[in-house]
């Protein structure tokens, strides 16, 4: 009797934990929509003095995350998209779960009003295919004026303006094909130093510039795999208002780095024969040498507010020197083995976004391309000797799509991508791949 007593104490206790945890999370979880770092929330609105020193434990931790579910149609069965990866080989159409994330931010107070000292970030993210850390870093900022600051750890690459924007606020279901092969899963591991204004009489022309050291094969591999390291650098015009109605900024990027050559053999564009082609040089120095990789990015956004909400037109621009095997383009997550081919590409996205009627209704366009090889086009791709693959096809892509926003936290999104490639002479490139493939999302974040 005694026995059932005290195991029917223990449970009490237990029981009324869990209760107090979870009535703390429901409350706290129901005060941080729309925060992003800073925990601005009150303990002590809504919550009964026997939670109060509970709360005041969590009161820097904030939590966001957001969910998208998705059903997709393809021209075809087994299609290869950038449109959230390729289909089965006897699929055309699918349902998934497109993202499933969560973030924690604990922002560790500092000595001078609400700004915090330091600032730690986990997000990790849970779908059908696998479950995988996106970001866990530290930021920390300088004790007197907070205008500069250290970050370190696993987070996203200061590269350009569609990379750094959150795919929960991104208009389109995907990133350009572009930012997908040269910053596959846009983190990496690295540290970085930032400089921005946080003065709140700041005037209205601001600036940020991040400078930082990375790995480079970001998420797509286990570990780094040689000593190596990407240096790149962002400057980021701030909104700037003028004719009452107008916003508009822009942006500088620049990324200067490369892989270990794991062969002497390297190939680079040049002519011969009456024709552009890869030229071999197999010099013994370039066996453990450096295959260089360099982007040069500029962008700029311009919004015009009106009655019905916000127009706006998005450009951006990347030229540069990227590594690669003979048949990819994509940044390596382990070592590659067969010979380095060095090409110059460049690439582009523009987006025209329209409020209709009201701020809930928008439709959009989207255009971007990329060209991996800039010193070759079209029927020269795939002659003979030329050494030319599929790596070396240029690829135009146009969106279409329509959003309805219920409120700031519940959208639905109809989007169709047609892919067009350039028509060469490489077997299965001579006319445009059937590859368009239309996405309707629901997606609901806190």
């Amino acid at each position: 009797m005694l026995s059932n007593n005290h195991n029917q104490t223990k449970v009490n206790r237990v029981f009324g934990k869990l209760t107090c945890w979870l009535l703390f999370f429901l409350i706290f979880k129901a005060d941080v929509f729309a925060q992003r770092y800073l925990s601005d929330y009150d303990s002590t609105l809504f919550i009964k003095d026997t939670l109060r020193p509970l709360a005041k434990r969590f009161n820097n931790i904030s939590f966001s995350g957001y969910i998208q579910p998705q059903f997709q149609v393809a021209q075809k069965k087994g299609t290869q998209t950038y449109e959230g990866g390729n289909f089965q080989e006897f699929a055309d159409s699918r349902f998934m779960l497109r993202r499933a994330r969560v973030k924690l931010d604990y922002a560790m107070p500092g000595k001078q009003g609400d700004f915090p000292a330091a600032l730690f970030t986990f997000q990790i993210e849970a779908t059908e295919r696998d479950v995988n850390i996106r970001d866990v870093f530290v930021r920390v900022y300088e004790p007197t004026k907070h205008n500069a600051s250290l970050t370190a750890g696993l987070f996203a690459r200061p590269f350009g303006y569609e990379v750094n924007l959150s795919s929960s606020y991104r208009e389109t279901p995907e990133r350009g094909r572009m930012s997908q092969i040269l910053m596959p899963s846009e983190r990496d591991l690295g540290a970085m130093v930032s400089y921005e204004s946080q003065k709140p009489e700041r005037k209205q022309f601001q600036v940020k510039y991040d400078i930082g050291l990375f790995n480079g094969q970001g998420k797509s591999g286990p570990a780094e795999f040689d000593s190596y390291k990407d240096l790149i650098s962002r400057l980021t015009i701030k909104p700037v208002t003028f004719s009452k109605h107008y916003t508009i900024s822009g942006g500088l990027s620049f990324l200067h780095g490369g892989w270990v050559q794991t062969t002497k053999y390297r190939y680079e564009m040049g002519f011969k024969d009456g024709s552009d082609m890869f030229l071999i040089d197999s010099n013994t120095e370039n066996l453990g040498g450096k295959a260089p990789c360099e982007y040069y990015g500029a962008d700029m956004q311009l919004a015009y507010k009106h009655a019905w909400g916000k127009t706006e037109i998005r450009g951006e621009y990347w030229a540069g020197k990227q590594p690669g095997t003979a048949t990819t383009t994509v940044n390596p997550g382990t070592v590659p083995t067969g010979p380095t081919y060095i090409r110059h590409f460049d690439g582009a996205f523009f987006y025209f976004l329209q409020n209709i009627i009201n701020e809930k209704w928008e439709i959009m366009a989207k255009y971007d391309w990329y060209d991996p090889n800039t010193d070759v086009a079209g029927n020269s791709i795939g002659k003979a000797g030329t050494n030319m693959t599929a790596a070396d096809v240029r690829y135009d892509t146009w969106g279409f799509g329509a959003t309805h926003y219920f409120n700031a936290n519940l959208k639905v999104l109809a989007y169709y991508s047609l892919a067009k490639n350039e028509t060469t002479q490489l077997a299965g490139f001579t006319d445009d791949i059937k590859d368009n493939v239309f996405t309707f999302r629901i997606q609901m974040r806190f």
